[in-house]
This record gives C-alpha cells, sequence and structure tokens, in this order.
C-alpha cells in the first residue's frame, strides 16, 4: 500500500506529489506537512494492529510512517523511541496535582528526542539513494543524525556554532560525522548548511525545513496515545477510585520545550493523524514553554498572530535557543489548536527545574529541564489545575551540558581523608 500521498503546505495549503518537492513550499516557503492515504489505512489497520507488535522502538509505527522499512536490525537506528513515561508522584505532592508523569527522552540512543527525526530522515535517505545527509545544529540533532547514519554507514555532514557545549561536539566526532564549527549562531549554521546542500548535492535534515522531520517526532505522540490507553486500563484492573480514573480518561495536558517549534509540531501532527484514522477522540492539550531569551513563538502566540518575529536569542539551553523559529507557525497552531498556551521561564527556573528533577532520579538538560519550569509557572498562574492530568517531556540527558548541570547544583565540598573532617562537615 502507498500510505505516502504528497504533501500539503501548511501556510498556502498547496498540494505536492512525493516527488514534485523536497523540503519547503516553492510558492511561499511554508513548512510541509506529509500527507497519508488515511482513508487507506483506516480500511486496512485497527489500533491493535500496532500495539500488538513486538517491536520497542518507533518502528513499531510503520505503517504510519512515510517511509519504508530501513533495516538495521540490531543497530541503535531501531532503537529510537519506545522512551518509558515515569510517575513523579513526591512532584505532584510538592505541586499539588493529582497525576503528573514525564516521558524520558534521554533514553534514546544518543541521549535526545532529535533520535526520531533523525531516524525517519536517514530512512527516507535510504529511500531516496542519497550519498551525504548533512544538518545544522546545536548538538542534539546532529548527535542524532551522526549516531542514525553511523549505525548503517550513511556519511554525515554536521555545521555547529562553535558555542555548542563540548560534550555535545564531542558525540558527533566520536559518531564519525564530518564536524565543521560555524563562527556565528545556530542561524547562521542552518543557512549555510541549506547552501551546501544545494552546492554539493547532499541531502538537509535540517529542522522546520525537512518535512520528514516532524513525521519522526510525531512518533512520541504514538506512545503517548498508547501508554494513555495502558494506563487507564491498567487503573480499572487496580480499581482505583472513580474520580481518579474520570481524570485520567480526561485530556491530558503535555508540557514541550520549544525552540524551533518543530518537536510540538510534531506532537501536533501524530495526534492529528490518529485523530483523523478516528482511533483519537479529542486531541491532548500541548503547552509550549519558551525561555525568556529566545522566546520568538510565544511573542507570536501572545500578540494572537501567526507573525513570527526574529529575536536575539540567548539563553543557557543551547537546545532551544533560536533567532528566528524555522517551524513557527506550525507551532503556535500545535497550542492554539489544542486549547494550550505558550509560557516563558528565566534562565534561573530552568537551573532550579534541573535540580528538582535531578532529586527524583531524573537528569534533564537544561532544554529537557525547560518544560518542568513551565509546569512550575502554569500551577503558580492557575493555568492548569490540581485535577488535570499533566505529562512533561524531558527531551534530551544531562551530561550533555555539565556546565549548566553544575550551575544548577551547590559544589560538591573537598575535604581531607580523615573520619574528624567529615564529621565536620556534617
Amino acid at each position: 500500500m502507498d500510505k505516502f500521498i504528497g504533501y500539503r503546505c501548511s501556510l498556502c495549503n498547496a498540494e505536492y506529489l512525493p516527488g514534485q518537492v523536497t523540503y519547503t513550499c516553492p510558492k511561499d516557503g511554508g513548512n510541509l506537512d506529509v500527507v497519508l492515504d488515511y482513508d487507506a489505512l483506516r480500511q486496512k489497520f485497527q489500533p491493535e494492529d500496532l500495539t500488538c507488535r513486538c517491536e520497542d522502538s518507533l518502528w513499531r509505527y510503520l505503517p504510519l510512517l512515510p517511509v519504508p522499512d530501513p533495516g538495521g536490525e540490531g543497530t541503535p537506528l531501531r532503537a529510537a523511541g519506545w522512551t518509558p513515561v515515569f510517575s513523579l508522584s513526591r512532584l505532584a505532592e510538592k505541586l499539588r496535582l493529582r497525576n503528573l508523569w514525564l516521558k524520558d527522552e534521554s533514553r534514546n540512543p544518543t541521549a535526545s528526542f532529535k533520535d526520531r527525526a533523525s531516524a525517519v530522515v536517514v530512512a527516507r535517505a535510504r529511500e531516496i539513494g542519497v550519498e551525504v545527509i548533512v544538518t545544522a545544529s546545536t548538538g542534539n540533532a546532529g548527535a542524532a543524525l551522526a549516531g542514525m547514519s553511523a549505525a548503517i554507514g550513511q556519511k554525515a555532514v554536521i555545521f555547529a556554532p562553535k558555542s555548542a557545549p563540548p560534550a555535545k561536539v564531542a558525540q558527533l566526532l566520536v559518531y564519525g560525522a564530518r564536524v565543521l564549527l560555524v563562527d556565528g549562531s545556530y542561524d547562521d549554521a542552518f543557512d549555510l548548511t541549506i547552501k551546501a546542500a544545494d552546492e554539493f548535492d547532499w541531502y538537509c535534515r535540517n529542522t522546520g525545513y525537512n518535512p520528514f522531520t516532524a513525521e519522526g517526532k510525531k512518533t512520541a505522540a504514538f506512545e503517548i496515545w498508547e501508554w494513555a490507553r495502558s494506563e487507564i486500563r491498567d487503573s480499572r484492573i487496580e480499581n482505583r477510585d472513580s474520580l481518579q480514573l474520570t481524570n485520567l480518561e480526561s485530556r491530558i495536558t503535555i508540557f514541550v520545550s520549544v525552540g524551533d517549534g518543530n518537536i510540538i509540531s510534531g506532537l501536533h501532527k501524530g495526534f492529528k493523524d490518529l485523530h483523523a484514522l478516528g482511533w483519537l477522540d479529542q486531541l491532548p492539550r500541548l503547552i509550549g514553554v519558551q525561555a525568556e531569551g529566545s522566546a520568538a513563538i510565544a511573542n507570536a502566540f501572545h500578540a494572537g498572530t501567526e507573525r513570527i518575529t526574529p529575536v536575539s536569542a540567548k539563553t543557557l539551553a543551547d537546545s532551544i535557543s533560536v533567532d528566528l523559529p524555522r517551524d513557527g507557525v506550525r507551532a503556535v497552531r500545535a497550542a492554539r489548536q489544542t486549547g494550550g498556551s505558550y509560557i516563558t521561564v528565566s534562565d534561573q527556573d530552568i537551573l532550579a527545574a534541573i535540580a528538582e528533577l535531578g532529586k527524583v532520579g531524573i537528569f534533564a538538560e537544561p532544554a529537557g529541564a525547560t518544560a518542568y519550569a513551565g509546569l512550575v509557572k502554569a500551577v503558580e498562574q492557575g493555568i492548569v489545575s490540581a485535577e488535570d492530568p499533566i505529562l512533561v517531556l524531558n527531551t534530551g540527558f544531562g551530561l550533555k551540558d555539565v556546565r549548566a548541570a553544575m550551575q544548577a547544583v551547590t559544589e560538591a565540598p573537598i575535604i581531607e581523608p580523615t573520619l574528624e573532617a567529615v564529621k565536620r562537615l556534617l
């Protein structure tokens, strides 16, 4: 079955066949939505056809992806996705919330959410016979592309700003990618990547540019949907009180950090796919969280517009530090069309969130902790209620930015190797 039937521009609604375009709309530069044959999919599949699959990765949802099976069995390419959801009962009690969970994307092979997009882009590249894939990245997207490419011997080139955290640059190099550090911002690296792709006939993975990135990221929505179905079923088995069960069956509110906007757009696309298939009645409420120093999308949302005005981004959360978000329009719509909102948080809020999550066993990088910082602020402002089921998305592992992690905690003292020194400190 040819499930991938074309693209639709998110701005002008122009439609294209799969081979007519590659990246953005030729008419207005709008981001392209991948269009699937929902009627054919609905006739061929039921939810159980996916949820009963044995593969514990994003590839369990292959019937809903616009790529063929990429192979790579037994490699990290087949390990992307299917990340755990943890109950944060102690933090829920502290925030006076009834149900709070966290989906931990740091468990992906290269330790970030970006593995989802890169896995699907690599599959697309293999399908169309690409020799080299290139991307711009502050670290995570590049590491994901480098890791997924290395898994199957695909060549990858990464343009990263020279300010990228050293741990992230190390990942790029260890995975064997060709790394070029750009003396400029992420946006400078992004633009240079597009020029290089055009010049050398490389396949560009850039977030918010290549439509297959959102297709990879939407798989997290599928997992959340499947997890929620299971959670409700387990609640019935455990005979929880009817009030809690009713709340659990109500619409989940998802907090997600936002930089260029592609993750929240991808989640939105995934839930819309499920709704189009008739498998999801009501879309979850999506709340985007941006750093105050990089809030172009939040600014547009609160101004009631889809016009994204660039900012001069400055935040310690490098993964969401973006002057001009490349998927801003769809990111605004993701919150607006689901009854969600946007929240901005300070760098100090983000550091506090790193420390709070650490106390319950979650080590998040700044961008990942931003989502939890947004939840704290949402509770303070009454944006969510105690009864709302809430899921926070941690998008990356804390060791990717040790410098920021050390700012979030008190430095360990150095003592003499004696028991007396220990007693004095205690």
